[in-house]
């Protein structure tokens, strides 16, 4: 076992590791799993950064987030560190150097998205690679009944098992102890290699003001201007909102911008980047923002609109105060935030027809077969994450295994003259990249491969020849290559009797509906916090498996001591206007495609996209977020009652 401390003094220039770092390095170097359950800002990354440079090979970080990405890159780069990222901002040159970096041994960090594992051609690539270890951050992702299930998270594990990559190491700010379970199963990991620091921070001061939603602005600016703890940060739902409460702010003299998805992405990084200068006071943001970025010194969280989940707000909050001084959290409670948030989770259930034709889709293949994600989601109107889910269910069932993607087409363009690119290779190579070159569609600078499995069989060469070909010239900077055409490979498996599309539908039908309702208990879970009258840090830590002997002290319930519940704001429910359905008719009239079923209909009027409705570009129509405000349930009955 290395000197730890002198380790860690001579590559990031600290003295002593924060709670938990060293017993889960040390576990890593002994060659076992690890999972850290550390709160915001308490040092996750440094648990696989530090081991990334004692071992020999290059660490495989697995992250969602590209901001994350990019900055830890930067400051390990700042300190010599040879780290990297894959992700859709690189230019093809940068990819390029990337690859060769990993192919000559000199990278020892590289970060990647999840997707990327889906990847044929990269997965080839990791197969020539000395992997030393594999650090998946937000692995609560992988938790089916967590709270940011992400399908692609179930994956790792099978690919962990693939590439026998060991040890690995799971990181999480927010697992509760199901969740923690979860994640140890997926990953072999043992209880005992379980680490989690305490998620109490006694600098964190949380505060709940209930406000009706029309007194929640000037309630915020007179809070802001009054108090100014700055740089603060104030999370809203919606992007509209986001930049109406910046407008706002900023017109009374605040110096406040919108941060959301919405943004071009180099305006949404020229937010970012001013306020983690100091240039900006105030960001009003969707949780877009945040996830990742480090700033030390945030002085104020609050929250416009309800969090989604307890989770969310842990996170959230987490990012105040992370120099260890005081720092204000306050929510600003009004119950009508319920219903959008409460839209978003029913707008997520397929309806059963579309669940029908997809299961009959996928279910009536041939024992491998080859899909594209993206068509299927736009032809069944299944939201893509939503079609992941429905796809992990029947690998948990053992019905479809996955076997990777693949791209159907590539296009490629030569770095130098292509008598140069042939040149450098022996007679036998020459002989077969000019009948490569040759049997392209040809551009005026692209060569254009559309089908890659035909393109084989016409040139009569393995398709995996022509892969290692392209991706050994890429790699060698002679081509820039550009992949086209993702789609995933299946096998069918288990007993083809359990593969009736009837009963699956009407199984996958409930899990959805179980998933509702476990949504909407987190929602409920948020205005149960929201209006406890005891001592709110110590809610918040029972909730995630963790308790105080004693109350915070300075939390809303501990300052005020409410002797009863807070009564959080909350406006009477509206009721849908004659001219309203009849608007609704209007629409059910026009017969378009995107808008067959009820719960389509009540989506599209409600404010909620679909991947038809993107379709079919009727983002613009008249009738789209009509009733936005009122509850989807409401919206569903209703335009049950008009159609068949």
């Amino acid at each position: 076992m290395p000197d730890l401390r002198a380790a860690l003094t001579q590559y990031f220039g600290h003295t002593t590791f924060r709670d938990g770092q060293e017993k889960v390095i040390a576990t890593l170097l002994e060659g076992r799993s690890a999972l850290a359950i550390f709160p915001t800002g308490a040092g996750k990354s440094l648990c696989y950064q530090l081991p990334a440079l004692l071992m020999d090979g290059l660490t495989l970080v697995i992250s969602p987030l590209i901001a994350l990405m990019k900055d830890q890159v930067e400051s390990l780069r700042s300190r010599g560190i040879s780290a990297a990222r894959l992700d859709s901002t690189l230019s093809a040159a940068e990819v390029g150097g990337v690859f060769e970096s990993m192919r000559n041994g000199t990278l020892k960090l590289l970060y990647i998205a999840p997707e990327r594992l889906m990847s044929e051609s990269f997965m080839e690539r990791l197969s020539r690679t000395k992997i030393s270890l594999l650090a998946i951050d937000e692995s609560h992702c992988i938790s089916e009944w967590g709270h940011n299930f992400r399908p692609e998270y179930l994956r790792l594990a099978e690919v962990a098992r693939r590439l026998n990559l060991h040890p690995v190491l799971a990181l999480t700010a927010t697992a509760t102890p199901g969740v923690a379970r979860d994640i140890e199963k997926a990953f072999h990991i043992a209880p005992e290699d379980c680490t989690q620091t305490p998620f109490h921070r006694s600098n964190l001061n949380m505060h709940v003001t209930p406000v009706p939603a029309d007194q929640r602005l000037s309630l915020l600016t007179k809070k802001l201007t009054k108090f100014r703890r700055f740089p603060a940060i104030v999370y809203v739902t919606l992007q509209q909102t986001a930049e109406q409460v910046a407008t706002y702010l900023a017109k009374t003299g605040l110096n406040a911008q919108a941060y959301h998805a919405g943004l071009k992405p180099e305006h949404r990084e020229d937010v970012q980047n001013r306020f983690m200068r100091g240039d900006l006071d105030v960001i009003v943001a969707t949780i877009a923002f945040g996830m990742g970025i480090d700033k030390a010194d945030i002085r104020a969280v609050y929250h416009y609109n309800l969090p989604k989940t307890l989770e969310n707000y842990q996170q959230e909050i987490g990012r105040a105060g992370r120099d260890g001084k005081g720092s204000h959290c306050e929510m600003l409670a009004c119950a009508d935030d319920l219903i959008v948030l409460q839209n978003f989770v029913f707008g997520d259930t397929p309806t059963p027809a579309a669940l029908r034709q997809l299961l009959d889709h996928l279910l009536r293949q041939g024992d491998e077969f080859i899909i594209s994600h993206y068509d299927l989601s736009r032809t069944t109107d299944i939201r893509p994450l939503v079609m992941e889910t429905v796809l992990t269910y029947l690998e948990l069932d053992g019905l479809i295994m996955p076997l990777g993607a693949l791209y159907t087409g590539y296009q490629f363009c030569f770095r130098d003259t292509e008598v140069r690119v042939l040149a450098g290779h022996k007679p036998e190579r020459q002989a077969f990249l000019k009948k490569l070159f040759s049997s392209t569609n040809r551009g005026y600078k692209w060569l254009k491969i559309d089908s890659l499995d035909e393109f084989a069989g016409k040139i009569a060469e393995p398709r995996e020849r022509i892969l290692k070909a392209l991706t050994w010239m890429e790699e060698a900077g002679e081509i820039e290559l550009k992949p086209s055409g993702l789609r995933h490979r299946y096998r069918l498996c288990g007993d083809p009797a359990q593969r009736q599309p009837e009963a699956l539908t009407q199984r996958m039908q409930k899990l959805f509906e179980i998933r509702e309702v476990k949504d909407a208990e987190r929602l409920e879970r948020v205005l149960a916090l929201a209006s406890d009258p005891t001592c709110l840090t110590r809610h918040m830590l029972r909730y995630f498996g963790e308790d105080l002997d004693d109350d915070c002290g300075h939390c809303s319930s501990c300052l005020e001591k409410p002797a009863a519940p807070r009564v959080i704001p909350r406006s009477g429910k509206p009721a849908i206007t004659v001219d309203q359905v009849e608007a609704i008719q209007h629409l059910i009239d026009e017969r378009l495609p995107a808008l067959r079923a009820p719960r389509q209909v009540a989506r599209f009027v409600c404010g909620i996209a679909s991947p038809a409705v993107s379709r079919d570009r009727l983002g613009k129509h008249d009738a789209f977020g009509l009733l936005e405000s009122y509850p989807f349930n409401d919206v569903l009955a209703q335009t049950e009652s008009m159609m068949p």
